[in-house]
């Protein structure tokens, strides 16, 4: 079944925007863990948390960038019976 074969790759503003919201959320959350950590682990290691936090949401970010293409499918043509 080729229920999604229609379907072609992100256009490229398309693309930027998921990476950008992408990168967004993962930065909340960054921040969000950096304040929930501030008594309970010593600044070291929050930074290092943080970090691969955010290195998640730059290679996430990336990844989508890239990978959405910029080019659409074009659709096979019709084979027309008589």
């Amino acid at each position: 079944m080729m229920l999604f074969q229609s379907l072609g790759p992100l256009s490229g503003t398309t693309g930027i925007v998921a990476a950008l919201v992408f990168f967004l959320i993962f930065l909340v959350v960054a921040i969000v863990a950096f304040k929930l950590l501030r008594r309970t682990v010593k600044m070291a290691f929050r930074m290092a948390i943080v970090g691969v936090i955010l290195a998640i949401a730059v290679a996430g970010s990336i990844a989508l960038w890239a990978f959405s293409g910029g080019q659409t499918s074009e659709r096979p043509r019709s084979n027309r019976t008589r």
